[in-house]
């Protein structure tokens, strides 16, 4: 990729990992919020393609797509750091979702359908759905979930990292063992899912194909097979705390 002058060619890195930043602007979406632009995503990314190109040119020995995947996150999450990418009032709701989930697995031994799960926070199956989708940014674990404090990392750590999934997160920890039952029993729609997400690393549209569903239906899922998870993970912590 170099001119006839033997220079870096910039324009043409540029025009080879554009897509790149786009791949990974679709697969971090999932992880945030409607109100988050997928455009302003793109535009941070490609500053971070652009520093990443610089820096390679300085002489960088690593892969060059490796290094600029993380540069292209890393620049992406700059940008997200300015705001409050999941309201405290949607996390609040979700927390009251988890209760649900938990206290009707309790009750009935499997895992709560969403009609259930309406009925039993009082609100009609489209309001569910509705809040679902406006929480879409849901994560497995948040900072005040670890009992930590004043860390600025965090979100780089779980989010910036070539392990993009929120899962791996806690794939160290003496809640591995929970997660994976966790996971395995969550209902088959879900747990194809997330197979897809995770493993096969296919963005929101992809996955609704696959499945004969709307993007929008593949974001309520997520966000309910998370709090699925989190109910059984955070209520097993709370118990042995």
């Amino acid at each position: 990729m170099y001119n006839a002058q033997g220079a870096l060619d910039k324009e043409q890195f540029v025009s080879q990992y554009a897509p790149l930043v786009k791949r990974i602007a679709y697969h971090l979406m999932a992880k945030l919020p409607p109100s988050v632009q997928v455009d302003d995503l793109i535009q941070n990314g490609m500053l971070g393609l652009l520093d990443a190109i610089s820096r390679y040119e300085e002489g960088l020995g690593a892969q060059f797509e490796t290094y600029a995947a993380q540069r292209i996150r890393g620049a992406m999450l700059d940008g997200l750091r300015e705001n409050d990418w999941l309201p405290r009032g949607l996390r609040r709701d979700m927390r009251r979702i988890e209760a649900a989930i938990r206290s009707l697995e309790q009750a009935q031994g499997r895992a709560p359908s969403e009609g259930e799960l309406a009925k039993s926070l009082d609100m009609p199956l489209v309001e569910y759905q509705r809040l679902l989708q406006e929480a879409r940014g849901h994560q497995l674990v948040y900072l005040e979930d670890l009992g930590e404090s004043g860390d600025e990392d965090y979100l780089e750590r779980n989010l910036a990292t070539s392990r993009l999934d929120p899962l791996a997160a806690l794939l160290d920890s003496d809640m591995r063992d929970t997660l994976v039952r966790a996971i395995a029993d969550l209902p088959e729609r879900e747990k194809m899912m997330m197979a897809l997400y995770y493993e096969e690393e296919l963005n929101l549209r992809e996955i609704g194909e696959v499945l004969g569903v709307s993007e929008s239906r593949v974001c309520q899922l997520h966000t309910q097979a998370i709090a699925r998870l989190r109910s059984r993970i955070m209520g097993g912590t709370k118990a042995k705390g």
